[in-house]
């Protein structure tokens, strides 16, 4: 599948660390929509009342690193990124489609960095692992152990969510080499930490560390502007990984979802999860199911978050953890899925991947 539609944006971003709640959530036309440059909309078309998804776009960090940003960041437009020495390069994370996989190789190239030979997975989700195949078998993809098992066991799952999407050519490609608590990685000089902290977004996360950078890839252990996930995962295990975060004094933060931002970026997403929490509480005290809950709820402050019908989803992690369910345990996908449709308003969440 061609990526062409993205010849003519720019190559590279300036980073920007923002503290902004705010990103502009799911809803706009699909990429392959957008007219090309110079094109003319028919007379008798109808006007247009949504803006595009832009194209993704890189952001250079630090000396040979780079993040890898898809706006808007809502579903399945997750970010990825790369470290080189000039004469190895390590990718973090690949994209939903072969097309944003193989624009994130191209890009990969344009910067003069070499075939990347290492591929690190922050955790199973197919917005982050489905573009494997695109840069495997060159690169050897590495990852937790439960990343593995995760990934093999869901098969296609965006496929089955999402089955409208153009995903290309996808083969899976779990991870080759995997480990359990912490792995270095070396590209030159460059150290590449690999951690897993605990139960968290899934059960296998991976914090992707540069130290002496002070640079690390969250995953979607942090989205920036949208609205946490632990569906998959653990509320608690959550509020501990970001404890682990914080230890890092990490000064750019590369999240799984929104902008480059700072270590601000935590209090946020702390706050959200507290809310939930006591929501949690409160709510199966009083008998009422987590879709009762959600759609009572004012979110107040986090009003503003996109993806808010992650809310229910949330809810119903929590309310498993209160009943003494075991963190990252497998919950009803049915139930909590379509529970999200009706608190966005009775249709499937939008994915412009």
């Amino acid at each position: 599948m061609g990526d062409s539609a993205a010849r003519n944006t720019p190559a590279q971003t300036p980073a920007a660390h923002t503290s902004a709640a705010g990103a502009p959530g799911p809803g706009a036309p699909r990429p392959d929509a957008a007219q090309s440059p110079g094109a003319t909309t028919p007379a008798d078309a109808p006007p247009a009342t949504e803006a595009p998804v832009p194209e993704p776009y890189l952001t250079e960090l630090a000396a040979g690193v780079h993040a890898f940003i898809q706006p808007d960041g809502g579903w399945c437009l997750n970010n990825a990124g790369f470290v080189t020495d000039g004469d190895a390069t390590l990718v973090v994370d690949t994209a939903a489609t072969e097309r944003r996989a193989r624009l994130l190789r191209r890009r990969i190239a344009e910067s003069g960095a070499p075939t990347p030979r290492m591929l690190v997975n922050t955790h199973h989700h197919g917005d982050h692992t489905y573009g494997n195949c695109v840069f495997a078998p060159e690169a050897t993809v590495f990852g937790h152990a439960s990343c593995r098992r995760e990934l093999l066991a869901a098969g296609e799952q965006l496929h089955a969510v999402w089955p409208e999407v153009e995903y290309g050519d996808i083969r899976l490609t779990a991870p080759e080499v995997t480990y359990t608590d912490e792995l270095a990685l070396h590209v030159g000089d460059i150290e590449v930490r690999l951690i897993h902290p605990g139960v968290a977004h899934t059960t296998g996360d991976t914090l992707v560390w540069l130290p002496r950078q002070r640079i690390v890839f969250a995953g979607d252990l942090v989205f920036h502007g949208g609205t946490p996930f632990v569906f998959m995962g653990s509320l608690a295990g959550s509020l501990r990984a970001l404890e682990l975060l914080r230890t890092l004094d990490a000064v750019t933060v590369v999240p799984g979802h929104g902008p480059v931002t700072g270590p601000e970026v935590y209090d946020g997403i702390e706050r959200y999860l507290r809310f939930v929490g006591r929501l949690a509480q409160e709510g199966r005290a009083a008998g009422r199911t987590p879709l009762e809950v959600a759609r009572e709820t004012d979110l107040g402050p986090f009003a503003g978050l996109a993806e808010s019908e992650r809310l229910v989803a949330n809810l119903h992690r929590a309310y498993a953890e209160l009943a003494g369910t075991a963190p990252g345990a497998p919950l009803d996908v049915v139930a909590g899925f379509g529970d999200m449709t009706v608190m966005n308003g009775g249709v499937p969440m939008a994915c412009h991947a």
